[in-house]
């Protein structure tokens, strides 16, 4: 509460009682009104902010004794009740409530209790989405307390309360807003070799003459500092995490297939490879002990990983081990608890881990357990809480860690105190403390026995010898002020010489050196190519009906000439050329290739691949031939995609925005986020990413600046907060995430939108506003017996995700249509809107979005040109994919039945092509330009099926 003479205002409320109050469960206050006579205050109230899927009611009518402080709650509806609004006598208070699915207003008068209906409906609320702005729009009684002004319809209204009579209050306003740059940067689908990404664990030999990592699933190594990566082990097996031996003769690794992981050693010139594990299991970060004698590392479940959604790397019951270096029974340390992986300094008896208390040591029978350290950086949308580093790792001589946090390297000065661990905050740190990189770091460690950091970035190795490294005094702070203070006179002297400056000011302007750039930083990159799998052969497909996406072109009774992974011509039936393999699709219709323009595919095994990838199958299955993951968590996506790229899987064309960027960057300029997107840009290789909630409208402002100077494409987070998808479009971001929450929305939202250029991903199947839109469709269609789906997702994953669902809603409940139909608007208006379906249901889930979209008014044509043309302009590569024209990629989905007539018949897929080569739409057998069987997925054949018990009858499928 603020006094109208000044001062900065006293709290009344408290959103965070205690330190501890769970999210759950602090306190929310809004809209608030006082009382004529002083007396009270009123306001809606809840605990808890967002919930997704919520179960009303959440809010109430609050009021607040300003004597003593007690609080009643006045009005408790079953749906909720909100914005109070107090008549100027102090006697009645109207608020907002809903009804069946829509809000209304409502009168109580004070005195008798009399409650009764006033308007229904008005403007549906938001109290199922973020309320940054209130619940509900603004409204107000009139004087006299016998009319109110509220707005509906997008228009301002004066509403008799006696009566129910309502006039429309004119209003127009002419407003011009200046919009920002438009960030569409398209690119070309790579094509030629494919230039490995990520080289995985890169590590030093003792001496520094040698690097070990592994790349596309093999263990390479290569001399320091110029030399050509070789395999070094030969076969077909999957080689990840290599470690050194202290004498630097041996090497050992993890291995990984469907089977299961073992741990192996070979001689680091190559040899052959022994098992040193004794069991299948996930073995990862294997560190050897500084004698030679043992190899410790962390140890998980085989059997949880294969069938767990989501994978960090390794499952959640690991234990720490250690096995003899020569090959053994694993020994118990004690159960790794979240721990990362080893580490060692010169105390031979002590493994020192990361753990989520913070640095860690032990000795090799778990006992004498001491917390060394603990390392924390800036929250971030998640947390508003200081945030635990990622990994922590300590230097041999143990004066140094090395500690990656708010996604950067930091070097800090071990402190040793005794007693409680200490907190190392980087943003305020307490003992020496160094950045080391502005673009980040992927994996790091020491080297050269201490004297040496590494880090790696992308395919690139950087080396910075500790003794370069000088920790800057603190800044005068009294001269940065004198500086101001000359500038700011300077500039108030004459303005015309001001003027000049700023004419000048981009010429003069030198380029930010990034950390990485400095002379003791030294950087090598690794150059790994592979052959691009490029099918050969011409091929006609002959006699359906192409819808080309070229306009409204639909072509009937047409051939589709493909030439290797291109479409060489669409004509007439019989212009196809002779020689050439001709399949029959009479009666069929073929569309382009579908994008997924928000795609995640989370079910992917981190850090150490796997290449039997169901998700990536499942989506080419469904027709999904390329998709854009808009936050990937971890850079691993990268690597799928060079796998994908090479032939070593099959799957869509994966593309990523890797990992998001988040508010804990805590950009304070333009240079610095050009510092974090050059990560993505120049050793990622891709121009897309998200910019998920960086901070505050500067921060994000910050990120449109250095995107445009890098031509990067960011896309954005929704938040479920329509203000903040406002300034998304004001700003010139690329893109904008999931629903705009608030339903209808009107000509002027749409209207720029539109004119902006930004594309619009919906995601119905999570819609904010409303229950998830896939709910829907788990209650209405048969998921958990469909055929095509077990034949893609290991079935227990189909049982977690289809039995036992929390949320059942009645249809009149689902506000995808309403917002569907705002989407119907935004195209209509040439609006870029996309088909995203979030990787809740792979494969199946696309087609749900299709439909949804449809709900809302769309036309079948309409519908599918989100999912082909606009998606592929939304992910950058129009020229390549999106339409069935010559010259494109051929990706190409061929269907039983038209979409035009029911767009539902989507899927019904006969055939899936994608870069040319074409596959059965049930199985995935390939047709052309080989014939062969998808290779069996580790989950067939009745796998883990109780033997007692019959083997599992999927059930007919059917759908909506």
């Amino acid at each position: 509460m603020y006094h109208v003479d000044g001062g900065s205002g006293v709290q009344i409320t408290k959103s965070k009682p205690t330190p501890t109050t769970e999210r759950n469960k602090r306190p929310n206050a809004m809209g608030v009104v006082a009382s004529p006579d002083e007396k009270y205050l009123y306001y809606a109230a809840k605990l808890g902010s967002l919930y997704y899927n919520q179960q009303l009611p959440t809010w109430y009518i609050a009021r607040r004794d300003r004597k003593t402080g007690d609080e009643d709650n006045l009005i408790h509806q079953i749906k909720s009740a909100f914005r109070p609004v107090l008549s100027p006598d102090g006697r009645q208070v109207l608020y907002v409530t809903r009804h069946e699915t829509e809000s209304g207003l409502r009168l109580r008068n004070l005195e008798s209790g009399e409650d009764r209906w006033v308007k229904y409906p008005v403007t549906r609320d938001d109290q199922e989405s973020l309320f940054t702005r209130d619940v509900f729009p603004g409204y107000a009684f009139l004087p006299g307390g016998k009319e109110i002004v509220y707005n509906q319809d997008g228009k301002i209204k004066r509403l008799d309360l006696a009566t129910g009579a309502e006039k429309i209050i004119p209003f127009t306003a002419q407003v011009s807003e200046e919009l920002g740059p438009k960030l569409d940067f398209p690119q070309t689908v790579e094509q030629g070799p494919v230039k490995a990404r990520l080289i995985m664990d890169p590590v030093e030999s003792p001496d520094g003459k040698k690097l070990a990592f592994s790349a596309m699933t093999h263990l390479y190594t290569m001399d320091l500092p110029g030399g050509q990566p070789q395999r070094l082990i030969p076969g077909s097996a999957h080689e990840f995490q290599p470690a050194w031996s202290p004498d630097g003769k041996s090497i050992v690794y993890v291995t990984w297939s469907s089977d299961g992981g073992q741990l192996w050693k070979i001689p680091a010139a190559g040899g052959t490879a022994v098992p040193l594990s004794k069991s299948l299991a996930v073995y990862s970060n294997p560190a050897w002990s500084p004698d030679g004698t043992k190899i410790v590392l962390l140890r998980g479940n085989a059997y949880d990983r294969e069938n767990s959604t989501f994978d960090g790397g390794q499952t959640e019951n690991a234990d720490l081990i250690w096995i003899p270096a020569e090959g053994g029974e694993a020994n118990l340390i004690l159960p790794a608890r979240g721990a990362g992986g080893p580490h060692f300094t010169n105390e031979r008896d002590r493994i020192y881990v990361y753990t989520p208390q913070g640095l860690v040591s032990l000795r090799y029978d778990g006992t004498d357990r001491r917390t060394h350290l603990v390392v924390k950086g800036q929250g971030l949308y998640f947390s508003e809480e200081p945030v635990p580093a990622d990994d922590v790792v300590p230097s041999p001589n143990g004066q140094w860690v090395l500690a990656h946090v708010m996604n950067q390297l930091y070097l800090i000065a071990m402190p040793v105190v005794g007693g409680e661990a200490p907190t190392v905050n980087v943003t305020s740190p307490a003992v020496p403390t160094k950045r080391l990189t502005d673009i980040g770091a992927d994996y790091f460690a020491w080297a050269d026995d201490g004297k040496t950091i590494t880090w790696a970035v992308g395919a690139s190795l950087f080396r910075e010898p500790l003794g370069a490294i000088s920790f800057e005094p603190p800044k005068d702070e009294k001269k940065e002020g004198d500086k101001k203070d000359a500038g700011a006179k300077d500039a108030a002297t004459s303005q015309t010489a001001d003027a000049k400056k700023d004419e000048k000011k981009d010429e003069k302007k030198e380029e930010k050196k990034l950390k990485e750039q400095e002379k003791d930083v030294q950087e090598i990159a690794v150059d790994l190519e592979f052959p691009r799998k490029t099918p050969q052969g011409t091929m006609v497909l002959r006699g359906a009906t192409v819808v080309t996406m070229k306009g409204d072109e639909v072509v009937k009774n047409a051939d589709i000439v493909i030439e290797n992974n291109r479409i060489k011509s669409v004509g007439a039936k019989g212009s196809g050329p002779g020689g050439a393999k001709v399949f029959d699709v009479s009666g069929k219709t073929i569309v382009p290739g579908f994008v997924d323009t928000h795609a995640h595919w989370t079910e992917i095994r981190r850090g150490i691949l796997d290449t039997q990838n169901w998700s990536f199958l499942a989506n080419l299955a469904y027709g999904v031939t390329a998709g854009l993951d808009v936050q990937t968590g971890t850079n691993d996506m990268f690597a799928y995609q060079d796998l994908v790229d090479s032939g070593d899987i099959l799957g869509l064309r994966a593309f990523s925005t890797g990992p998001g960027v988040f508010s804990d960057n805590n950009f304070q300029s333009a240079e610095d986020v050009k510092g974090v997107l050059t990560k993505y840009k120049k050793y990622y290789g891709t121009h897309n990413i998200k910019s998920y909630v960086v901070g505050n409208r500067k921060q994000r402002q910050y990120m449109v600046e250095a995107s445009k100077e890098l031509e990067m494409m960011p896309t954005t987070e929704g938040a479920l907060d329509l203000k903040l998808n406002l300034t998304h479009v004001i700003d010139g971001f690329h893109g904008n995430e999931h629903t705009l929450p608030i339903t209808p929305l009107y000509n002027d939202v749409i209207q720029m939108f539109a004119k902006s250029g930004i594309a619009e991903t919906p995601t119905l199947i999570v819609n904010y506003g409303g229950p998830f839109g896939e709910d829907y469709w788990f209650e209405n269609s048969e998921v958990h017996d469909n055929l095509k789906l077990n034949h893609f997702m290991p079935h227990r994953v189909i049982d977690q995700r289809t039995k036992r669902r929390q949320g059942w809603f009645r249809k009149d409940e689902y506000e995808f249509p309403k917002l569907a139909a705002q989407m119907a608007k935004l195209a209509r208006a040439g609006g870029l809107v996309g088909v995203g379906s979030h990787g809740e249901m792979q494969g199946i889930g696309y087609h749900w979005e299709l439909w949804m979209l449809a709900s809302g008014g769309m036309t079948p044509l309409e519908v599918l040109r989100c999912a082909t043309v606009n998606g592929a302009k939304i992910i950058g590569r129009p020229a390549d994919l999106g339409s069935i024209e010559p010259g494109k990629l051929a990706d190409l989905v061929i269907m039983d039945k038209s979409p035009l007539d029911d767009i539902h018949n989507t899927n019904t897929i006969h055939w899936v092509m994608k870069n040319g080569e074409l596959f059965e739409g049930d199985t995935l057998n390939q047709v052309w330009p080989e014939q062969k069987k998808l290779e069996p997925l580790w989950f067939w054949n009745n796998y883990d099926v109780p033997k007692a018990g019959e083997p599992l009858k999927y059930g007919k499928t059917t759908q909506p």
